[in-house]
């Protein structure tokens, strides 16, 4: 296999080099990016995030997959990794836009009308207008269809009411997209409708959920009788969860082309360096079998790369990077934090090893396991599709939702 550059794809990279070169300085050698859902001051982040964004759109770098029509410039999905790739080198504000541009600028092109395209995409590319993905619900998480949040028709609006949770930057955010259940007396799959639906509308309260790395990044998000006008309707009555699918599926090419942040092999083997225990057999044979895995993640992912230089579609194993990355990646930061020591219970950036990276990456590993489908679900892409086992059974596929149980019977 070689994992060089085409000639093609080495001359899109000096191209976006050389724009990045002049416009934005180099990460330093230990430098990383800091995460917006530990960052102080919100506002401030947010107000560089989008003043990035629209220095991008102004020379063309912004959803550069995206059709030219929509201010994109039709670049393949190959070319799309070489810019996340080149981009992670520079001291860049953060990337808060992957739900809007990644996974729900192409579900209003594949099924919007011409004047949502036209009213949204513009802004959305600009990064001027921020989205957030209204899907997961305390009782419908992994099974999505099972959700509960309803959309009443009223004259030319909708009326929600319902719960959503684990909602991405909601408390910054304009725009969401929202499934909803108009038809409860359909199968679970049908009887869904797909809305454009503004955050700042009358009725609708976002609470962060604070998470014990003492970010907030993610939200409970709360309808009371929110008034969304048809013309907010994405898609026809009960046809959302063809939506759903096209946003899912676009989420995993937009989570998977810029790769995992936080610390790597690199620097737990440095961490072992620097705390004198290299001579420790124990030590060398963890970081062994920690090189090891991690070897095997990177040419699993050249895999993927490979199929997208070919212009081929990458299949379900990409499951399997996402299922093993996240268990690595927890058990790389558990075993780093025991190489520091008693300091290891420090967590304070301005005072911690490493600037607090490895107990950052430890606090935040439980909700990677569970963010872009757990690992159970993982299992059950993997099972299903790349090992071809029989598919789990489902025996309320075809019950109407109103039939199916929630709890207890009733005595």
């Amino acid at each position: 296999m070689d994992f060089n550059d085409t000639a093609e794809e080495a001359e899109f990279r000096a191209e976006a080099r050389a724009w990045l070169d002049a416009n934005a300085e180099l990460l330093g050698p230990d430098e990383r990016k800091p995460s917006l859902a530990v960052e102080r001051d919100r506002t401030d982040a947010v107000a560089r995030a989008q003043a990035w964004m629209g220095k991008k759109a102004d020379a063309g770098w912004a959803c550069i997959t995206w059709p030219k029509q929509y201010g994109g410039r039709d670049a393949s999905p190959i070319q799309n990794v070489i810019w996340n790739q080149e981009e992670a080198r520079y001291r860049t504000p953060l990337n808060i836009f992957t739900i809007g541009q990644g996974m729900l600028g192409p579900t209003l092109m594949a099924h919007g009308t011409p004047e949502q395209k036209k009213r949204f995409l513009p802004k959305m590319l600009r990064g001027e207008e921020i989205w957030s993905q209204l899907f997961s619900e305390p009782g419908a998480g992994s099974d999505l269809a099972g959700l509960r949040t309803a959309a009443v028709r009223d004259g030319d609006s909708w009326v929600l009411n319902g719960q959503k949770i684990w909602t991405s930057g909601a408390h910054y955010s304009k725009w969401g997209m929202v499934v909803t259940r108009t038809d409860p007396n359909a199968p679970k799959h049908g009887g869904i409708t797909y809305f454009v639906v503004d955050l700042t509308s009358p009725g609708i309260q976002i609470r962060p959920i604070r998470q014990m790395n003492e970010g907030a990044g993610f939200n409970e998000v709360f309808f009371e009788n929110v008034r969304v006008p048809d013309e907010n309707r994405v898609g026809e009555v009960n046809d959302g969860w063809r939506g759903a699918i096209t946003t899912l599926m676009n989420e995993r090419a937009a989570i998977g082309g810029g790769g995992a942040a936080g610390p790597d092999f690199a620097d737990l083997l440095r961490l072992a360096a620097d705390s004198a225990r290299l001579d420790e057999s124990s030590v060398r044979q963890n970081l062994a079998d920690f090189y090891v895995r991690s070897k095997g993640m990177q040419y699993t992912g050249y895999r993927t790369l490979t199929s997208l230089s070919r212009g081929q579609t990458p299949g379900p194993q990409s499951s399997l990077g996402k299922l093993v990355g996240a268990r690595l990646r927890q058990r790389m930061a558990d075993y780093a934090i025991e190489l520091q020591g008693v300091s290891g219970l420090l967590v304070d950036p301005r005072i911690a090893a490493e600037d607090g990276a490895w107990q950052e990456a430890y606090l935040a590993a439980p909700g990677g396991r569970l963010a872009g489908g757990t690992d159970e679900i993982l299992r059950n892409i993997i099972a299903e599709r790349v090992l071809r086992l029989p598919a789990e059974m489902r025996a309320d596929k075809d019950v109407a939702f109103s039939d199916i149980p929630t709890g207890p019977p009733v005595k």
